[in-house]
């Protein structure tokens, strides 16, 4: 990676993302050797220009950002860095430098895609989501049947939680269905956006 840490004096903007929610968590600067650092031990590392040293976010607090990957810009002078972050990450307790919250509720539906995807390609034994693929598409379909059926009986005469749950059953199948047929949620949101007016 080619990173002009000498274009702005030694230091680079570096944009922390959470990887599951995309929600961009907070702006710091690295040098080279907090770069270094990052890499080394996997918890990001910022250059300190109020304490004028290395300081890694959450040495005092407990609330790391693990890190997950960095890439640089077009013009290699930031960094964007997809984080795991342990807690909170502003010091006034906010999940985010702008006071916003980030709780990944949506996003888990991304994050939840790739795992069934990467259980599609692999296929590990003992896994439910293995025996649904293994047990074809017709399977899988009337799993998406069954779980549609309890939800709209949640929904008429049964509980909240019981609907979010049969909901969100309805949900999990409906991707497996999708990825065993080479589809996913993008797709179904493509579809939708080509008819919303």
């Amino acid at each position: 990676m080619n990173i002009d840490f000498q274009k702005s004096g030694g230091l680079v903007p570096a944009i922390i993302q959470d990887e599951l929610t995309s929600k961009v968590l907070m702006l710091g600067y690295m040098n080279e050797e907090a770069f270094a650092k990052t890499q080394e031990t996997g918890k990001v590392t910022f250059f300190s220009r109020s304490k004028n040293r290395l300081w890694t976010k959450g040495e005092e607090s407990g609330n790391f950002l693990n890190l997950v990957s960095i890439s640089t810009d077009c013009d290699n002078d930031t960094l964007l860095i997809k984080v795991h972050p342990v807690g909170p990450v502003c010091h006034t307790g906010s999940d985010t430098c702008w006071n916003e919250v980030n709780d990944g509720g949506f996003a888990f539906l991304n994050y939840l895609q790739k795992f069934i995807q990467v259980r599609f390609k692999e296929m590990p034994e003992g896994s439910y989501t293995t025996s649904l693929f293994k047990k074809g598409v017709n399977r899988m379909a009337q799993k998406v049947g069954e779980e549609a059926v309890e939800t709209v009986i949640e929904a008429c005469n049964g509980t909240d939680d019981g609907f979010i749950y049969e909901a969100s059953d309805l949900v999990y199948h409906l991707i497996v269905l999708l990825t065993s047929k080479g589809y996913s949620l993008d797709d179904l949101g493509r579809e939708l956006k080509k008819r919303h007016k």
